[in-house]
């Protein structure tokens, strides 16, 4: 993991902002989602782009019966 030399502070609600030149590096926008994750004592935030359930794929994926399928995987599973 890179360090970035940023430190700040949570405020009273518990949020943190991220600097807006890791956002623009990160290509983050305004309303875009996060996933968290936790590794031991590290957090680790991810934009949220939704992947295949089966080849975790990020291109065109759609949404199937409560489940993200790529059109390729889709396809397989019709047959």
């Amino acid at each position: 993991m890179k360090a970035v030399g940023v430190v700040r502070k949570l405020d009273s609600l518990g949020r943190y902002v991220l600097p807006k030149e890791l956002r623009s590096r990160l290509n983050i926008d305004i309303g875009d989602s996060l996933e968290v994750f936790v590794d031991g004592n590290s957090i680790l935030l991810r934009k949220y782009e939704p992947y295949c359930i089966f080849c975790n794929e990020v291109k065109d994926v759609n949404y199937y019966k409560g489940k993200n399928v790529c059109s390729r995987c889709m396809g397989e599973l019709k047959g």
